[in-house]
């Protein structure tokens, strides 16, 4: 029953020690283990996989997916990260700058406001392509001069007070229609996802006068047909982090008590470790081991090291997704399942069309 404990534990557990992590490694693969059925089926992978949300607010979402390999859940993630779609600007024109921040520093700032455009409305651009169209393109205007406030008190030093649009915010930025897009997009309202963001700041005399246009891309670049989706640029990613931890599990090995409790609570995040009192005793006990970060701070004390065991759950991975704002964290969620989908299905068929020997 032991050396059964410790396969279980081998394969089911990633164990972090004073000075190393054991059983970092996928080691559950067809005939490793014997009297362990560990060939892939179908039935048995349903079966065990799950998906559940923990939490849901605006602009994040957490949710658990158990089940799975190390290899699909970093795929997920790199799929949120790099290949979900969005809008960015791409292109700017300026017809007239004479602020002090460089047209190419401008032109960098605008391309990395998010734009709250669905892209899945539009179309990926043609290679080549330098003017844009309704399907494929959406045109932002950014037209904004400073001026005195002849209001303004003699001994102010207020610039608030002294002038006029001294401050360049994205929500200056202003859709105007291409071709048809008023019919097309009857309802929109495409515009910067924060309209605080601020861009530049001007003296009276100056002025930006700058054409936008943004386009759909990914966050990185591979050639599908004729279409080639657009450079790699971190601003058409649709996410501010998409990140997995493993699920933590930790046990208490014997009875902690009175200040050894105590000391125990306070080596873990806040409601990891609960003290009870059972008969006039303080006896520490693991309310939520999910909230723990695991600085394994336990190990620095000699008198309780020996008594807790840390560990992560192989295959319960923890997501946290948050959007930039361009579509809600659950659409992204989705989306990215659409993608790996496609991807798969896209293997399956380079297999089909291999010929067999």
């Amino acid at each position: 029953m032991a050396a059964k404990r410790g396969t279980d534990e081998m394969r089911d557990r990633v164990v972090l020690g004073e000075f190393g992590v054991r059983n970092v490694h996928t080691t559950d693969f067809p005939g490793n283990y014997p009297g362990y059925e560990d060939a892939w089926d179908q039935r048995r992978f349903e079966e065990a996989f799950r998906v559940e949300v923990i939490r849901e607010e605006e602009g994040a979402l957490e949710f658990d997916m158990v089940g799975i390999d190390a290899a699909i859940a970093n795929a997920f993630r790199r799929i949120l990260l790099a290949e979900v779609p969005t809008m960015a600007v791409e292109k700017v024109f300026v017809y007239n700058n004479t602020s002090i921040v460089q047209d190419e520093i401008l032109a960098h700032r605008l391309g990395l406001i998010p734009i709250r455009a669905d892209p899945r409305l539009f179309e990926y651009r043609n290679q080549g392509d330098e003017e844009g169209t309704e399907i494929d393109t959406l045109q932002f205007q950014l037209k904004i001069k400073c001026s005195r406030n002849p209001q303004a008190a003699k001994e102010s030093s207020d610039p608030n007070e002294l002038y006029f649009n001294h401050k360049v915010y994205s929500k200056h930025m202003t859709w105007v229609p291409l071709g048809n897009q008023t019919d097309l997009f009857p309802d929109a309202d495409f515009r910067p996802v924060h309209d605080d963001i601020l861009i530049a700041l001007l003296r009276p005399g100056q002025e930006i006068d700058v054409l936008m246009h943004c386009v759909k891309g990914i966050g990185e670049s591979w050639v599908l047909g004729q279409r080639k989706k657009c450079k790699d640029h971190a601003k058409f990613s649709p996410v501010a982090t998409a990140s997995y931890r493993l699920l933590p599990d930790i046990t208490l090995l014997q009875p902690i008590e009175d200040e050894a409790a105590e000391m125990l609570q306070k080596c873990f995040s806040p409601g990891v470790i609960e003290i009870q009192n059972i008969k006039g005793k303080k006896v520490a006990r693991v309310a939520n081991a999910r909230l723990d970060t695991f600085s394994r701070e336990v190990f620095r004390h000699e008198g309780l090291k020996n008594l807790v065991r840390l560990a992560r759950v192989r295959n319960h991975y923890i997501f946290s997704v948050e959007s930039t704002g361009i579509l809600p964290p659950d659409v992204l969620v989705s989306e990215a399942i659409k993608i790996l989908m496609g991807k798969c299905q896209r293997f399956l068929n380079e297999l089909d069309s291999v010929p067999m020997e």
